[in-house]
């Protein structure tokens, strides 16, 4: 169970880092200094929604 999670973690951190580090750059280029941990809940908002809306219904 244990490395399940720890599994799930690193999975779940891979798959928001490129919204994640996205994010960082904009926000860097408008002032805004934050680090990945800062715009790691942005990050999962983003990625959640480019997902679904990406997501094919039938």
């Amino acid at each position: 169970m244990i490395k399940l999670l720890l599994s799930f973690a690193a999975v779940f951190l891979v798959a928001t880092f490129p919204a994640t580090w996205l994010l960082m750059l904009f926000m860097g280029n408008i002032g805004l200094a934050v680090g990945y941990w800062g715009a790691l809940p942005l990050g999962i908002l983003v990625s959640a929604l480019l997902g679904s809306a990406s997501a094919s219904t039938y």
